[in-house]
């Protein structure tokens, strides 16, 4: 049975604006639907410039979101959205911030708490518009379906994935990361590049995703590192954020798998952004799937410009480089993982079977330790 006779679902925003300059049209939005008392969830950054946004009246800014958020983090914004009751709520960040606005406009009033909703299509429905607005080209949030946030008395993430979290509008303005550092552009763009690699290669692809998981890749190819060198290449900006966005169509119908399954306890644990998590596991997940989808796995590092190697080994070292000569420390050991942790991480890891159990090629407890020692 090829995949072209297995049935597929995918949802994106009704409405989706990409191009520079188009942030404003948030404010254009909110005016057009009457909305009146809005919402931004954001970072400390990003909320100091939400005038982009050109919203009406006196929007009310939760400007305190933290890199991978935590139930605290959330109950925070909770508090806020039931005191002021908003009628539009926008996520205006990266990942982080898209995530919980997504939570804070399904969770006030409905009577569900975090834990209630977790799972899949748990969640009642939704009464407030929601919009997205990514500063950031990685998750891809801004499109899905899905949020995360950690439990701080598991270490784990709790996701939440319901269509009533899918926003009205995404505005995609690639402008608005100009001001990413190199740092941060390289490992968010080695997240979108892990969403389609992922998508691409899971046992769960299918033809109809394959189109925006192979171009997205072809994408991170081409512009990332020209981002890196110099972060006002608006071409290679708005390359990237549409990266994002097609890794953010691979997200719903299809999902990541061992690379984020392996790559969550650096965050949840040790608190390392999710995308340099990503950045750090990519290279060991893309060589040892290899063996399982040699063809893709193939495609994938031409699309990175990298020499062609079918051996773990050579894919592994090839996969490295690239994240070096994007000036990613790909040591785990060099962002404060203490080795004792290891066996637990991985562990948690395994447990993650939402992702596993997507994965090409079936992996053990064990050989996700040894990916955690080989990078260590």
């Amino acid at each position: 049975m090829t995949d072209l006779l297995t049935p597929i679902a995918i949802e994106r925003p009704p409405a989706i604006k990409f191009g520079p300059g188009l942030a404003a049209e948030v404010g254009a939005f909110a005016r057009a639907k009457g909305c009146t008392r809005s919402l931004v969830v954001s970072d400390a950054f990003n909320a100091s410039r939400i005038g982009l946004l050109d919203l009406p009246g006196k929007p009310v800014v939760f400007g305190t979101v933290r890199p991978e958020p935590d139930i605290p983090n959330l109950n925070a914004l909770l508090e806020v959205a039931n005191e002021i009751k908003p009628d539009l709520v926008i996520g205006f960040g990266g990942g982080s911030a898209m995530d919980l606005a997504k939570l804070a406009a399904i969770l006030p009033g409905s009577g569900q708490s975090i834990r209630d909703v977790a799972g899949a299509e748990k969640v009642n429905g939704r009464k407030v518009t929601l919009a997205q607005v990514p500063t950031t080209s990685g998750t891809g949030s801004e499109a899905g379906t899905r949020a995360l946030v950690t439990d701080p008395a598991t270490q784990n993430k709790l996701a939440v994935q319901s269509r009533h979290m899918l926003a009205d509008l995404a505005v995609v303005d690639p402008d608005l990361t100009l001001t990413v550092p190199p740092a941060v552009t390289a490992a968010t763009g080695v997240d979108a590049l892990a969403h389609c690699a992922e998508a691409y290669t899971s046992r769960k692809a299918h033809t109809l995703i394959d189109l925006y998981a192979q171009e997205g890749i072809r994408l991170v190819g081409r512009f990332l590192s020209r981002a890196v060198r110099n972060g006002d290449d608006r071409e290679a900006r708005a390359g990237l954020a549409l990266a994002s966005l097609y890794g953010g169509f691979c997200l719903g119908p299809v999902n990541t798998t061992a690379g984020h399954a392996v790559a969550y306890p650096l965050g949840t644990r040790h608190h390392i952004p999710h995308g340099l998590a990503c950045a750090l596991i990519f290279p060991h997940t893309l060589a040892f799937n290899a063996p399982a989808v040699a063809q893709k796995t193939a495609s994938i590092q031409e699309a990175l410009g990298l020499a062609p190697g079918k051996s773990e080994t050579a894919i592994r070292s090839a996969a490295l480089g690239w994240c070096a000569a994007l000036g990613i420390d790909t040591r785990l050991s060099h962002h404060g993982v203490p080795e004792a942790d290891l066996e637990a991480m991985a562990s948690e890891a395994h447990a993650i079977r939402r992702l596993l159990d997507n994965n090409p090629r079936d992996i053990s407890q064990t050989e996700i330790l040894a990916m955690y020692r080989a990078a260590y």
